[in-house]
């Protein structure tokens, strides 16, 4: 058993850290700027820097030892059409789709944008000949107390076919990039005790407040409605589930299926707005929003219980009837057991590993909640913080909720083989 044990948490890093990179990848290349999207309309660019560096974007993808600055307009000759607004050309020269020709004597001038620290900043020039800034000649140009104007000047007797030009800061080393930065969130060593921490997601956008007392606090209210939900769930779809199975083909096992039906056919929001007017409007029984007492979870918890339950029955009667014939439940009978033994011991003990794996596929969430429950009742819940944080524009906040999201499904994946190893010796593949 410890050693399944063992090889099953073995592999659940490989699957956590191919979670982290789809993760990253999603949020970092598909997404586009960040900043930008956070900044809204005509941001300046030290706007735009310092929200690059707050949420790491400025940093190298995976690898590399600089980062890209405003502080100075970066060029792509290639993509301008013969025009290079704040930048300055003297001497001549043309733009093509080949970038732009400097000739003997030319020059470009970057005026600063904005005043960069006191981090050194280098200009990269991509081009078919090297240039030259003060007294060095080359193609980088390293300033260690950054100018308020940067010329470039081509020395030489022949053009210069000039590309592009970019402006860049250092970095910490090779591994100060955004993909390990991913890494550094989910755990990280520090100087002090417990000089390990998990989960360190920084603060939000919106508030400046630490993501992890968000978290805590959003799971807290989920746990709250969710466990309701969730046990609910189950101890309801097992006991219609078990006596539609028990009167097989008659009125009662009729009229529980043709209820389960419905309750799967209908929509998830339907049900949620029927309890709001039934029980809330029309009754006046229960409030409709809120957060801070036990009765603003009646209606959240009935609604989701509704919904779920119409597929819990249909899923727990097809296991139910599946071992209904078994020998065991006809010996167990033979010998006398009453059959509240014969079918809340036996039958259910033998019918727990498809019962686990169903309930296991909602546990997770339980401590991310339910998106439209919290958002329709106005529960506090991660499920009602990521909805906020995505109508925000609070980044990281959502990466923060996705990665917690993540885990908590290979987490609970695991235990449930484990679960499956303790219910049944035999699908312990170590011996």
């Amino acid at each position: 058993m410890y050693r399944y044990f063992l090889r099953r948490t073995l592999s659940a890093v490989p699957i956590m850290i191919g979670v982290l990179v789809v993760t990253f990848l999603l949020f970092r290349v598909s997404a586009g700027d960040p900043a930008a999207a956070v900044l809204g309309k005509n941001p300046s660019p030290e706007e735009l820097e310092n929200m690059r560096i707050r949420l790491g974007t400025d940093k190298p993808l995976f690898f590399g030892t600089k980062r890209p600055t405003e502080a100075y307009p970066s060029a792509d000759f290639t993509q301008a059409q013969n025009s290079f607004p704040h930048i300055a050309v003297s001497g001549g020269g043309g733009g093509s789709e080949d970038g732009l020709l400097l000739p003997p004597g030319g020059s470009l001038t970057f005026e600063r944008v904005f005043l960069p620290g006191k981090d050194t900043v280098t200009a990269a020039v991509d081009s078919s000949g090297p240039l030259s800034s003060g007294e060095s000649s080359g193609t980088e140009f390293r300033f260690q107390e950054p100018p308020a104007k940067i010329v470039l000047s081509n020395t030489s007797s022949v053009p210069v076919l000039v590309r592009k030009v970019g402006f860049y800061r250092p970095t910490k080393g090779w591994s100060d990039s955004q993909f390990f930065d991913t890494f550094r969130e989910i755990i990280s060593l520090q100087k002090q005790f417990p000089y390990v921490r998990f989960f360190n997601f920084g603060n939000t956008l919106l508030t400046n407040e630490p993501i992890g007392g968000v978290l805590k606090r959003g799971m807290a209210a989920s746990l709250a409605l969710m466990l309701p939900v969730f046990f609910g769930e189950i101890l309801l779809g097992i006991v219609l589930a078990m006596a539609a199975a028990v009167w097989r083909d008659r009125l009662t096992d009729r009229i529980i299926t043709l209820l389960s039906v419905a309750g799967m056919s209908i929509s998830y929001l339907a049900v949620i707005i029927f309890c709001q007017w039934f029980f809330g409007y029309y009754l006046n029984w229960f409030p409709v929003w809120g957060w801070g007492s036990l009765k603003f979870l009646f209606l959240p918890v009935l609604a989701g219980i509704l919904s779920g339950t119409g597929s819990g029955v249909r899923f727990y009667r097809t296991v139910f009837l599946n071992e209904m014939n078994r020998e065991y439940l006809r010996t167990a009978a033979a010998k006398g057991c009453p059959p509240g033994t014969v079918y809340f011991v036996h039958l259910l003990r033998n019918a727990a590993i498809p019962i686990v794996t169903r309930a296991s596929t909602v546990l997770p969430y339980l401590f991310t909640g339910s998106l439209l429950l919290e958002s329709y009742f106005g529960i506090p819940g991660l499920g009602f913080k990521g909805v906020d944080a995505l109508r925000n524009s609070d980044l990281q906040t959502l990466k923060a909720l996705v990665i917690v999201g993540a885990f908590l499904f290979i987490v609970i994946n695991l235990l449930t083989d484990i679960v499956y190893a303790w219910l049944d010796p035999r699908m312990r593949v170590a011996k």
